[in-house]
């Protein structure tokens, strides 16, 4: 249990003996007062160091899905992109970069105590073991292009040489082209080496794919280094206590007050 997990145990501890005090008092609305504040604090440290709906959206992110509007009913949900080669990262690679930032983004890095130095060493350790893990990996990390992804490039090259020779023709006034002769032409070229023109698209696609490498990786830093950021010479810690000492401060409310000027024994002469 670190410092500040002790330090909101007995702030809870101390709040429970005040409640306790002033039902004895027979100031049933104090308590509930103090109770609704002691909730909202509990409710706002909750939210200010729950980090579910960050990871939720990372993982969204890191498997290409986009936020859609219904135009009908205005609700938003995360789908698939239209375009298949937009995925960029397999399951085993996104798992790997969840894995990774699900060390990083929790309480117990939100809640230390670094300094600039130990972040910069810590965040340059950790770009190299990413940088080599992906390079290792990186057929298992990035999305390989399916069959019909490769088909698909392979016949719009062909479509856009068809498309190409035929307006060549309709330059030097050759009006009558046989378009599916001409597309015959081309595969008849090219058919003793078709397995090896798919080989070159898949590879040309892996390459795209590639590309992306380095704008993930320095987006999956900069999550990291922003986390590591708050917890800067203990800043998320001291907010905490900040914002605990001022919840304290607010339980001590005018009826409470109120109550403590009537039990003061010298309120006898001044009523006399």
């Amino acid at each position: 249990m670190n410092e500040v997990e002790k330090m909101m145990i007995e702030k809870e501890r101390k709040l429970l003996e005040l409640e306790q005090q002033k039902i004895n008092m027979g100031s049933p609305q104090v308590a509930g007062q103090t109770l609704q504040l002691r909730e909202q604090q509990r409710s706002w440290v909750h939210d200010q160091i729950n980090l579910e709906e960050e990871m939720g959206m990372i993982e969204h992110l890191l498997r290409s899905e986009v936020l859609k509007r219904d135009k009908k009913t205005g609700a938003t949900s995360w789908v698939q992109p239209t375009e298949k080669e937009q995925i960029v990262l397999s399951d085993y690679g996104v798992h790997m970069f969840m894995n990774t930032i699900c060390f990083y983004l929790n309480k117990n890095t939100l809640l230390s105590n670094y300094d600039p130095e130990t972040i910069l060493y810590k965040m340059e350790d950790l770009s190299m073991a990413l940088a080599d893990v992906v390079f290792m990996e990186s057929e298992k990390i990035f999305q390989t292009p399916s069959f019909e992804e490769c088909k698909k490039v392979f016949e719009d090259r062909i479509n856009k040489k068809t498309e190409l020779r035929k307006f060549a023709f309709e330059i030097i006034g050759n009006e009558n082209v046989n378009v599916n002769k001409i597309k015959a032409e081309f595969i008849k070229e090219i058919e003793h080496k078709i397995e090896e023109e798919f080989q070159k698209i898949k590879e040309q696609l892996m390459k795209n794919k590639y590309k992306r490498f380095e704008l993930i990786l320095r987006v999956v830093q900069d999550v990291i280094h922003s986390t590591y950021l708050r917890a800067l010479y203990g800043a998320e810690r001291r907010t905490l206590r900040q914002h605990s000492h001022f919840t304290e401060s607010l339980g001590m409310l005018p009826t409470q007050q109120k109550i403590r000027s009537t039990l003061n024994p010298l309120n006898y002469f001044k009523r006399r």
